[in-house]
């Protein structure tokens, strides 16, 4: 029990000096080269300019650097790898033990947190270096729909995943329907990366979710998959170091979409191939995720339908900051809401 709890902590400590130490050396790059947006402003979702978001933010996208998740899925690459070289250049209990790259567990996770992350930073460079527009977010949607659909057929075909647990009632069986399931998760998992739009605020909240998470997949024994959320919410907790206000740099799509997909990713496997209920608790533990998806699509359909915003700026956190709310106030209670809803969802897990 102790050696399971030394090979989850260690990760995680290890992935968050990681990210300070690599942070120093990033940002000089990041500045030097000036990596930020190339044009300021946003355009909403219906196409028109956000002129209330502009309002708030338009300046600070000129002078803050952008790409600041590589700090992120870099620090949780050179621990994840580093320690499986070390056990095997060096191998030793010790060593053997804390390795927790395996096939089982960690492969379909850290395959979708590099992709992700990849094609992120192939948007942000665009952001930075290109048109100023980065990959059209129909580019991006294609490539979320072609790689959950990969992973949802990887879920279905080789890991024999058909059902969904459910809270205190077994299994919810929909055979291959799990495919199109985990597309639209992932879908809307990775729209809440919109999250990343105060300074603090996302880092805090992926933080919360990411230990729950390994607090989960810890008491179903998948102890390598709890390792790797550990690590990456030690990753994370290594950025929100130099993202609290006034942030160094944003996380942006190289860190948000490697995020959020990954999340998918683990509640999966927390599910019923760790005869739990990842799925059903994740609406719980990333609450906050959800809120902030909510919020855009009842802006959109208020403008539509009623002819008027039903928020000052949507999601929900701009408009909290539009009526005069400190940044630093927004994203303390974001913390403070996102850990709570990672207990209520870690304890409905355990139960469960």
């Amino acid at each position: 029990m102790i050696v399971d709890v030394v090979k989850v902590i260690v990760p995680a400590a290890l992935a968050f000096w990681v990210g300070i130490l690599i942070t120093p050396l990033l940002t000089h790059y990041l500045y030097k080269y000036k990596a930020w947006k190339r044009l300021g402003g946003k355009i909403a979702l219906d196409g028109t300019v956000a002129s209330e978001f502009n309002k708030l933010h338009q300046k600070n996208e000129r002078t803050t650097p952008r790409m600041g998740g590589i700090v992120i899925w870099g620090s949780a690459v050179i621990t994840i790898i580093g320690i499986f070289i070390v056990a095997k250049l060096f191998p030793s209990t010790a060593t053997i033990k804390l390795d927790f790259l395996s096939r089982e567990q960690t492969w379909i996770p850290l395959f979708t947190l590099l992709l992700g992350s990849l094609v992120g930073l192939a948007s942000d460079f665009l952001d930075i270096w290109g048109d100023g527009n980065g990959l059209s977010l129909r580019r991006r949607i294609f490539f979320v729909i072609l790689m959950s659909a990969f992973v949802g057929w990887w879920f279905y075909s080789k890991l024999d995943i058909t059902s969904i647990g459910v809270p205190f009632g077994g299994v919810l069986t929909i055979g291959w329907l799990i495919i199109p399931f985990f597309m639209a998760l992932s879908l809307a998992l990775y729209a809440s990366g919109v999250i990343d739009g105060i300074d603090g605020l996302s880092g805090g909240v992926f933080a919360s979710i990411f230990m729950a998470y390994a607090a989960i997949a810890f008491h179903q024994g998948q102890i390598n998959l709890a390792a790797f959320s550990a690590m990456l919410a030690g990753a994370v907790l290594a950025f929100l170091w130099f993202n609290i206000p006034p942030a160094r740099f944003y996380m942006t799509e190289t860190g948000t979409m490697g995020l959020t997909l990954t999340i998918a990713v683990i509640a999966f496997m927390t599910d019923t191939l760790g005869e739990g209920v990842g799925i059903a608790v994740l609406p719980i533990i990333g609450f906050l995720l959800l809120v902030t998806v909510a919020s855009n699509i009842l802006q959109i359909f208020s403008k539509r339908w009623a002819g008027k915003k039903l928020f000052r700026v949507a999601p929900i956190h701009h408009h909290f900051e539009a009526i005069g709310w400190p940044n630093y106030k927004i994203a303390m209670r974001y913390w403070i809401l996102s850990i709570i809803f990672a207990l209520l969802g870690m304890i409905i897990a355990f139960i469960g």
